[in-house]
């Protein structure tokens, strides 16, 4: 009698559940369709694109092939992938290193240090384009990966996040670690790091999701046509008098990959960075 409830209780649950599956679902397709659009519009021409065709078609090795005669694909691939993570390993030393020491060293000076440096997050980056490009030019760093990266070594948002989440740092394996003869150095690479793993991983998804998807900053600095990364190889895509889309959709595809398999790879350890998991 009590299993017949049982089963009867939870067959009214998922009956009201349906609406809400309903609901998820639908909006789930709505946020999937651009991705899926891109896709296929990457196989079609560009008369088929202009016409609102969003099945696949058979234009795909054309575009590919229109690609890479008239584009440096492989060299501003390349180039993004050098910058991104020789970024994203630079700012997550850097930010991790803050971020520790602002929180498990902290005292009223670096407190007021830190909420001064919480107000360059509300400098526009567009504001600060001009003095920086001097600085790159002055130290002759123009076209390369340091004028890339050093803007974004250390940035307030990831020493923040870093800051944050060194607050559920177990303080006591530090006390541990000192009395077992480990210096700060130590501490830092072998206690900190492997306890804070989820915080790098999320971390290191966004680092690296806004080194590939710069364009502003690259644009000012990079001037030579072989240094360009994928975002301006797009808008070159972009820019003519015709548009060819489906190799335009082509290279957004291409610039889209790695993006999304860093995401797909690292999504797990992603979420529980964000949520301030610590293990």
């Amino acid at each position: 009698m009590t299993e017949t409830k049982f089963k009867k209780n939870k067959s009214a649950i998922q009956r009201r559940l349906i609406p809400s599956y309903i609901f998820l679902t639908f909006w789930s397709l709505i946020s999937v369709f651009p991705l899926y659009w891109m896709i296929t519009a990457a196989t079609n021409t560009t008369v088929e694109v202009a016409r609102g065709k969003i099945w696949f078609g058979t234009n795909a090795a054309n575009n590919f092939h229109t690609l890479i005669s008239q584009n440096d694909l492989w060299g501003s691939m390349v180039n993004s992938f050098k910058y991104s993570i020789v970024q994203t390993l630079l700012c997550l030393f850097v930010c991790s290193l803050a971020g520790f020491g602002f929180e498990l060293y902290h005292d009223k000076t670096k407190d007021k240090l830190f909420a001064f440096l919480l107000l360059a997050m509300m400098v526009p980056q567009v504001a600060t384009m001009i003095p920086l490009f001097r600085m790159a030019s002055g130290m002759k760093i123009l076209n390369s990966v340091w004028g890339f990266i050093l803007p974004s070594i250390s940035t307030p948002f990831m020493i923040m996040m870093f800051r944050q989440n060194s607050r559920n740092f177990p303080v006591d394996i530090m006390e541990a670690a000192r009395m077992d003869g480990l210096n700060e150095i130590e501490i830092f690479f072998r206690m900190y790091l492997p306890v804070m793993k989820s915080t790098y991983a999320a971390a290191a998804v966004i680092t690296f999701m806004n080194a590939w998807n710069s364009y502003l900053w690259p644009k000012v600095v990079m001037l030579d046509n072989s240094a360009q990364t994928m975002p301006m190889l797009i808008a070159n895509l972009a820019a003519g008098y015709t548009v060819d889309y489906g190799v335009l959709m082509m290279g957004v595809l291409f610039c889209s990959i790695p993006t999304m398999v860093i995401f797909f790879i690292l999504q797990k350890q992603f979420a529980e960075g964000i949520t301030g998991a610590v293990k």
